[in-house]
């Protein structure tokens, strides 16, 4: 009886080419093919990514079970999803309805008001020969009309599929509470290559700064964005208040385009506003808010996302504009939400490999100390408790 050879043979270049081209291909065809199921998936792993360092902090501060934890923050994060569904879901799919059906007014107005703004400029005869606005209002709407379409149709499914969406919701909350609730069963995915074991560590390092910069960051600028626009148009007597206010967060991930998207159609609610509190004209109450919105995201890109993003992505606005359009033919809503951190992971990737091939160092700059992204009410919560415990001392130093 010969004896078992325990030791596995080594594949060949050419064996681990193929294997690797063709895992590659499966995989990428099985990314596509499922894109949708793929995007409720990458949804549940942000839920699990955001809502991780909670659960964290509620097991050590209350020496509950990490499932008890987990069980308690999603019972929470429910309650608060139905009240949405049910009460400011309504009323921001209404909103949503109404601010559709004022650009698409505004849309079929055009050829008129180009017409008649033709008849004004007539007298200039230089000016009117230089633009040709009948021309330029018609290739406009021809541009915009299926634009509103698809805004229109993508409205009116929230309330004809609704039961479709609300299920898909709670899809991805069920799986994003298995995978949150579960992970401290599963031990940590290491893998070890003999020889880039540091490479590996520090790539790692590098993408968790990346993905938890952009997550943590992003979503607290999403929430400071909304709640500010919210509160201002309110102010202002702004018509659709909500619905701009949450399509201005939105907004902020696509640079350049987004936000002067949004500056647009506060222009046009404005000045299609037959009343507002000031007695203003539509132009004047159209500039006053055009005035203020700059304003806001002015301070926004130069003081407040500095704070929570700083430079860790370092990619070109331009870059995640291309990006957003791509990730949008593949996944929507989430490919434009996801489109900077994935372009910043290839860009890291893609230096890496180009030092590697050219027989470079692939880390020429010395590692920095990354600067963690702390939620604003966590670092508030520290600061009142510090306050009632100075308070506390002084009270017992006075006794």
């Amino acid at each position: 009886m010969t004896a078992e050879n325990e030791q596995s043979p080594t594949w060949t270049t050419t064996t681990k080419l193929i294997i690797g081209l063709t895992l590659a291909a499966m995989f990428a065809g099985v990314f596509i093919y499922y894109r949708s199921i793929v995007s409720l998936i990458i949804l549940a792993f942000i839920i699990t990514y955001l809502f991780q360092p909670i659960v964290h902090w509620l097991t050590e501060k209350t020496r509950m079970s990490w499932r008890l934890s987990t069980t308690l923050v999603f019972l929470l994060f429910l309650i608060l999803l139905l009240g949405m569904l049910t009460g400011a879901g309504l009323a921001i799919a209404q909103q949503l309805t109404g601010l559709v059906r004022v650009v698409q007014e505004f849309a079929n107005d055009l050829p008129e008001f180009a017409s008649e703004l033709t008849e004004y400029l007539a007298q200039f005869g230089a000016v009117n020969d230089l633009i040709n606005l009948n021309d330029l209002a018609n290739r406009l709407l021809e541009t915009l009309q299926p634009l509103l379409g698809q805004a229109g149709s993508l409205v009116g499914s929230i309330a004809t599929g609704a039961a479709v969406s609300i299920g898909k919701i709670f899809f991805v909350v069920f799986v994003a509470y298995f995978i949150l609730s579960e992970s401290r069963r599963v031990g940590d995915f290491n893998i070890e290559i003999p020889q880039y074991d540091y490479d590996i560590r520090r790539m790692s390092r590098q993408m968790r700064i990346i993905w938890d910069s952009f997550f943590r960051g992003q979503i607290i600028i999403f929430v400071m964005v909304f709640v500010v626009y919210l509160v201002v148009l309110s102010a202002l007597g702004v018509r659709y208040s909500v619905a701009l206010a949450a399509l201005t967060g939105l907004a902020i991930f696509i640079p350049y385009v987004g936000l002067w998207t949004t500056a647009i159609v506060m222009v046009l609610v404005t000045f299609l506003q037959p009343l507002n509190y000031f007695g203003l004209g539509p132009w004047q109450y159209s500039i006053l808010v055009l005035a203020i919105a700059l304003t806001i995201n002015f301070i926004f890109d130069n003081y407040i996302s500095p704070r929570f993003l700083g430079r860790t992505l370092d990619i070109h606005p331009a870059a995640v504009l291309i990006a957003a359009l791509f990730m949008a033919n593949l996944f929507g809503l989430v490919g434009i939400f996801l489109a900077a951190p994935i372009i910043a992971t290839i860009k890291a990737v893609g230096l890496y490999v180009f030092r590697k091939m050219f027989d470079l160092d692939p880390w020429p700059e010395h590692e920095e100390e990354p600067t963690p992204v702390e939620f604003p009410w966590f670092r508030w919560s520290r600061q009142l408790k510090d306050w009632l415990v100075s308070v506390r001392d002084r009270k017992k130093g006075n006794s």
